[in-house]
């Protein structure tokens, strides 16, 4: 039986993390709106949605050093307000400078407070009740990105943009009293030196190739600045790989790589993350600015992406029991790759089921890929590793689902130019692109080894 109290407590981190995916995904819908609002090209937009996603990534392994210097109800609290008036600043900017702006500040908070919010569960929690309160911060995270691109069409639709980012704040002031009350503020203690260094390098880098991307895809490329920026993000990421291999403390612990199933694990999810970004990126833009889609239609049918994740999850861990995991993530990668092909072949004229109908099978591809590669990179993993492994894992998730806009944004802008010289959808060869990540995908899912995760899927011997 779970204690009321603890009850409450992981539901306040389900409604958190229900607030940060649902800021995550929503604004898709409204790039097209927000574009114009703003005077931008839509692939230019784009940057609203890595900023924000790439911040978390970054920032995530901070939470739990911030933890043990301040306690959590501090940072608990001061992660949701500073989530909320963000999202205000969202909501009042007027240049499309001062979003980014502000989308990184709320990267910042959310950054702490989904990982911070499940560190107090979990640390009060006993083993039997693990599950319990897993399934009630998970399964209100599952349900935003699913309403996320019908929401953001109809209030794009019947209002105006800033909505997205209106609607976050009396959640925010309910989660800020909810968190005050409910959060208990442990004991500070003294944390392991903070990686600065790594801080510095890893920051720099991402910042720098974030925006050297962003800048690829602008009508007229500002080459004198973007390729030093290419330059220094290749440096700085290479610098940083170094110093996290050699640190006592790092920031992300990388020497976990050295696990063959982890590693193997790491890649393949890394590319599939690649794809699973892309795809909910590109499909809007495509309704809305070739198909000439309203911005509640083009949100019903990519709905059908995250209607396939949830609609396959009872079938995943039957599959990988029955199958093992180098069969099904061999089966899920090609799908999704064929699946993203199969995007590049629409058009205007395409059925409108049948493209729900390929939405659907992408979404359940990328569903079983995502549970599979989770799950295996974790398989082998010693107990004394197990913490820097799980972050390095969700850190990683995190980080590449952002990259994944810039490499669409990157790809879709490279269409632009072979159109204008061959008459092809910029569409068809971003599409295309990102397929070959699939592909690449599928490769590294063929390389496993048949009896890779097979201590997950083993039966316990009967005993008499």
């Amino acid at each position: 039986m779970v204690a009321p109290r603890l009850r409450n407590v992981a539901l306040l981190v389900a409604g958190c993390f229900f607030m940060e995916l649902l800021d995550a995904t929503i604004v898709v819908t409204a790039v097209p709106k927000i574009s114009a609002s703003l005077h931008v090209r839509p692939g230019t937009t784009a940057l609203i949605i890595t900023a924000y996603l790439v911040t978390v990534a970054v920032l995530i392994p901070l939470s739990a050093w911030m933890t043990l210097r301040l306690g959590y109800r501090r940072v608990f609290v001061s992660a949701i307000g500073i989530f909320t008036l963000a999202s205000l600043g969202c909501a009042l900017s007027q240049s499309f400078d001062e979003l980014v702006a502000m989308r990184v500040l709320q990267g910042v908070g959310g950054a702490m407070m989904v990982p911070v919010g499940r560190m107090v569960v979990f640390e009060q929690a006993e083993k039997p009740q693990v599950m319990r309160l897993m399934s009630y911060i998970v399964w209100p995270g599952l349900v935003a990105p699913v309403i996320a691109p019908l929401a953001g069409g109809v209030i794009t639709t019947y209002a105006n943009w800033r909505w997205l980012f209106a609607i976050n704040i009396p959640l925010g002031l309910v989660g800020v009293v909810a968190a005050w009350r409910l959060i208990e503020g442990r004991p500070t203690e003294t944390p392991p030196p903070l990686d600065r260094v790594g801080v510095l390098l890893t920051c720099g880098g991402l910042t720098a190739l974030t925006y050297a991307a962003h800048l690829v895809t602008e009508a007229r490329v500002n080459w004198p600045l973007a390729a030093p920026l290419l330059v220094a993000s290749v440096v700085l990421l290479a610098a940083a790989t170094r110093h996290l291999l050699r640190a006592p403390t790092p920031l992300v612990d990388l020497r976990t790589l050295r696990i063959g199933t982890f590693a193997d694990a790491m890649s393949g999810s890394v590319l599939v993350w690649l794809v699973i970004g892309s795809i909910p990126f590109l499909l809007p833009l495509l309704f809305q600015t070739v198909f000439g889609w309203s911005a509640i239609k083009s949100g019903a049918v990519v709905l059908f992406v995250f209607v396939g994740n949830i609609a396959i999850k009872p079938l995943t861990t039957p599959m990988y029991s029955t199958y093992g995991f180098r069969r099904v993530l061999l089966a899920a990668t090609a799908c999704l790759t064929l699946s993203t092909v199969g995007c590049a072949l629409l058009t205007a004229a395409t059925p409108v089921i049948a493209i729900a109908l390929l939405a659907l099978i992408s979404g359940a591809a990328r569903s079983v890929a995502m549970t599979g590669y989770s799950t295996l990179a974790m398989s082998d993993v010693p107990t004394a590793q197990m913490r820097n492994a799980n972050a390095l894992n969700a850190t990683g998730q995190q980080l590449f689902t952002g990259l994944a806009v810039a490499l669409s944004t990157v790809a879709l802008r490279f269409g632009e130019l072979l159109g204008d010289r061959g008459g092809r959808s910029p569409y068809v060869v971003a599409f295309l692109a990102v397929s070959l990540v699939g592909a690449a995908a599928t490769a590294v899912a063929y390389r496993l080894h048949p009896t890779a995760g097979e201590v997950l899927t083993r039966r316990e011997p009967v005993r008499t």
